[in-house]
């Protein structure tokens, strides 16, 4: 009996958040939004695209060569500069750079994009330094920029966008990938939670597999396979070859799943940029919507019968 009131009163309420969240932003024109990792990928596309919506974008790229290309498809509004996440001064002079543009009018949003993937390998192959590397670019990084920008957020009520990934929510390989991208998720729930009364909404972005430069699977085997030579003979001996050439082709079959419409992932960012009442999270993609972030709040067993692909190794 009251099962179909249940479901009537979910659909109800599902439909009139879907219809909150439809609403958008007068005046973004006058907004000013910082993006990281804009040389290439999703930044580099969210760049462009908010450009042409008329935003007043900041784009922060690694290279003088990644910031001129982007200048060159885009309109005077956009600015760049040279940002290296991983160096706190680069960091600091990238956030006095932006105080100094925006003035009174306070930073509207922040996009913390810039990502790195590689080493990817079993855990055991690798070094600390290999997962100090990442952890650097897509945790410490991140935290870094947000700090430093946070006042600037804070005067606007504006909005961060932190890109996460479906590997923050269920852990798809060895190596700082997957650990990073469960610490981006930590992060922004304690942001979310704190800056709440200040009016700062944070929203996470989970894209799962798109052609972004990162999975490029020739680029990615290429640096399992210089790992695997450098590794000492006892530990060869103990993965064996077989094991080597089974993950050589996990990540073709990861690769080969890629979408290149990343169009999918920076929409969810513009609307978590420009919706009056914006998602706390984004599944990008049909793997995450229907597979991986519905896979991600099953027992624990559940998920190890599903993702286990590890090969057999010598007897």
């Amino acid at each position: 009996m009251w099962l179909p009131v249940l479901v009537v009163v979910l659909v109800l309420l599902f439909l009139y958040r879907r219809y909150k969240q439809s609403h958008m932003l007068e005046n973004i024109t006058d907004k000013y939004v910082f993006i990281t990792g804009c040389d290439t990928g999703f930044g580099n596309m969210l760049a462009k695209q908010l450009d042409k919506r008329g935003m007043k974008v900041l784009a922060a790229c690694l290279t003088n060569a990644g910031a001129n290309d982007l200048k060159k498809e885009c309109t005077s509004r956009l600015q760049t500069v040279i940002m290296d996440v991983t160096d706190s001064q680069s960091v600091c002079s990238a956030a006095t750079w932006v105080r100094g543009i925006v003035a009174d009018k306070g930073l509207w949003g922040l996009v913390n994009n810039a990502g790195i993937l590689l080493p990817m390998a079993p855990n055991e192959w690798l070094t600390r330094d290999d997962f100090r590397k990442i952890l650097e670019v897509n945790l410490l990084g991140m935290v870094d920029v947000t700090i430093n920008l946070l006042p600037l957020i804070r005067q606007s009520r504006g909005r961060i966008v932190n890109v996460s990934s479906i590997a923050g929510r269920v852990t798809l390989c060895g190596g700082g990938y997957c650990l990073s991208k469960y610490g981006v998720e930590a992060f922004s729930d304690s942001l979310r939670r704190e800056l709440k009364p200040f009016g700062v909404k944070v929203s996470i972005i989970n894209p799962d597999f798109f052609r972004t430069p990162i999975l490029n699977s020739e680029v990615i085997k290429d640096k399992v396979t210089d790992i695997w030579k450098k590794l000492p003979s006892n530990l060869k001996n103990a993965y064996g070859e077989k094991y080597y050439h089974q993950y050589c082709k996990f990540v073709d079959k990861i690769c080969s799943l890629t979408n290149p419409k990343i169009t999918v992932v920076t929409d969810c960012m513009e609307h978590a940029l420009t919706a009056e009442q914006p998602w706390t999270r984004y599944s990008a993609g049909w793997y995450a919507k229907l597979l991986y972030m519905p896979l991600s709040y099953l027992p624990t067993f559940v998920q190890d019968s599903f993702l286990d692909s590890s090969p057999d190794i010598p007897k």
